[in-house]
């Protein structure tokens, strides 16, 4: 089964690591998602630019609406996502567990099971 797995965390917080430290913790992540990746377990990966980047598209009754910025201000923000192919949630339980270990700190991970995952369009 898919699982989606949505890193949160104070983006001021993590912004304001120090370069080396920043290194070592995506090193620290990379070395957790090698064994992951060498099982074809592992799909995309993503870490997202600052939520000063974002672009927000609130539906609405008529025309969609568009605004800059994250959709809601909160203490943690949404910065990061893994997709993985695991067997049960107890599988997806040990490696965010694993991610945890490689990246101390405040922040969370939310894992969810995808319903549905499009890989490309397909052409008629």
């Amino acid at each position: 089964m898919l699982y989606a797995i949505l890193c949160y965390n104070d983006e001021a917080e993590v912004a304001a690591w120090p370069k080396n430290h920043d290194d070592k913790v995506m090193a620290d992540l990379m070395a957790v998602q090698k064994p992951m990746a060498e099982a074809g377990k592992l799909g995309p990966v993503a870490r997202l630019l600052p939520t000063t980047a974002a672009t927000t598209v609130r539906k609405t009754a008529g025309e969609p609406l568009v605004l800059d910025g994250p959709f809601a201000e909160t203490k943690e923000q949404f910065l990061g996502f893994y997709v993985v192919d695991c067997e049960n949630l107890e599988e997806v339980v040990q490696f965010v567990r694993e991610l945890c270990a490689a990246n101390p700190g405040s922040g969370s991970y939310e894992i969810r099971p995808v319903g549905f995952a499009s890989f490309g369009v397909e052409k008629a």
